[in-house]
């Protein structure tokens, strides 16, 4: 380790170096001047902040830029997020996206499996179109953290060398993402709603909305790897699952690379909300937007949701004007969602909405306005109030169902 050296006669007690330093390592002695201590990493955030140049690292070395061997990487991995041993559906998805992906490229395609007890995962991995599996099944691994499953996918990465490595939009995929890319120093592009192979260049085309949903914006990663990208729930069809039986694929076991003493964050507990909607499972929404005309108004939206078995949504003005909590928020800043029925109630369809729902296999819009935006995508359409439309058709659906 590089030591800091300080000249105390060039040192004139400014205290920046003090406030750069993340360790506590610097301190001012009984004379203002700087001194050192045992937590200093030698990282040089102190030298740079330092107005006289008193501060040096001597034993230090600069570091060096390499560009990587971009041919020694090869395949397509994602990671299977899982909590208490069941798989979550953007998983799945990330598989049938990522075979894909795999087959245009003429490479094989990995699956990252985490956890403790996790043989059904892995088993279920290979059945939805893995070649191979990595599995690192450890107790300090039951409970989702950052640390001790970046460090994993961090260290598998260096010894395998993946072309492109793909993660479901979530809040822990975004978080893993986010933590392993910086570690790896690559890009890594987030919310994707398309991924697809570049057929002259062989790069990873990664699209997402951009200015607020007003754009698509197609991002290349050319001189880094892996390409990483995360994607949104429901953008991608699960793929048919297959049988798994023996020579099915091949499920490489690796150990943890960090103890539990070296994990600095602890798991006390998960809390489950009570009402907490799931969007991003459910197959037919009902959403109110502007519309509603207040929280009041959402109240026909939920007997209609009811009715159908389904989760009520809603748009951002709705949310944003207080009407209905975010969890039931659908669109570029709330929830991407594909369900078989998405029925669109006083939503005008702004583009952010829009590109959160247009996926949907069957939409319907109600809206008094026969120009609104909403209609451009919607299957069927009703011009009309919605607080005569859709208690109407609650009754209808009652009756019927």
């Amino acid at each position: 380790m590089a030591l800091l050296e300080i000249d105390r006669e060039l040192c004139i007690g400014c205290e920046a170096c003090v406030e750069a330093c993340a360790f506590g390592a610097l301190s001012m002695d009984d004379e203002n001047i700087a001194t050192v201590n045992d937590n200093c990493t030698a990282c040089g955030a102190c030298v740079d902040e330092c107005p006289v140049e008193a501060l040096s690292l001597p034993g230090a070395q600069a570091p060096v830029m390499t560009t990587p061997d971009l041919g020694s990487y090869q395949g397509v991995w994602f990671w299977v997020e899982q909590f208490e041993g069941q798989a979550g559906s953007i998983s799945w998805e990330m598989a049938g996206k990522g075979r894909e992906l795999a087959d245009q490229l003429g490479t094989t395609l990995t699956a990252c499996v985490f956890g403790h007890e996790i043989e059904g995962v892995a088993q279920e991995a290979l059945a939805y179109g893995a070649d191979r599996v990595f599995v690192v099944d450890d107790p300090t691994l039951a409970r989702y953290r950052t640390d001790p499953y970046a460090a994993i996918l961090v260290d598998l990465v260096h010894e395998y060398k993946p072309e492109i490595l793909i993660m479901g939009a979530s809040s822990r995929g975004r978080d893993l993402a986010g933590s392993v890319a910086t570690q790896l120093v690559t890009g890594l592009t987030a919310d994707c709603t398309a991924l697809d192979i570049d057929p002259e260049t062989r790069l990873l085309r990664q699209t997402r909305p951009a200015f607020g949903g007003n754009i698509m914006a197609t991002i290349l990663c050319p001189e880094h790897r892996p390409q990483m990208a995360t994607v949104r729930h429901r953008v991608f069809e699960v793929p048919e699952k297959r049988q798994a039986g023996p020579g099915a694929g091949q499920i490489v076991r690796h150990t943890p690379k960090l103890s539990e003493d070296q994990i600095a964050s602890k798991v006390i507990d998960f809390v489950t909300e009570e009402g907490d909607v799931n969007l991003a499972d459910a197959r037919i929404i009902v959403s109110g937007g502007r519309g509603v005309k207040g929280p009041e108004g959402y109240a026909p939206i939920r007997e209609l949701a009811e009715v159908l078995g389904g989760a009520v949504g809603a748009s951002r003005a709705a949310v944003d004007a207080g009407w209905i909590p975010y969890a039931h928020q659908v669109g570029q800043t709330g929830r991407t969602v594909r369900p078989d029925l998405y029925i669109a109630c006083g939503i005008s369809g702004a583009i952010q909405h829009l590109a959160g729902m247009r996926t949907a296999k069957v939409i319907v819009a109600i809206n008094k306005d026969p120009e609104a935006p909403i209609f451009d995508v919607a299957h069927y359409g009703i011009v009309g109030d919605l607080f005569d439309v859709v208690p109407a058709l609650t009754e209808s659906f009652r009756k019927r169902l």
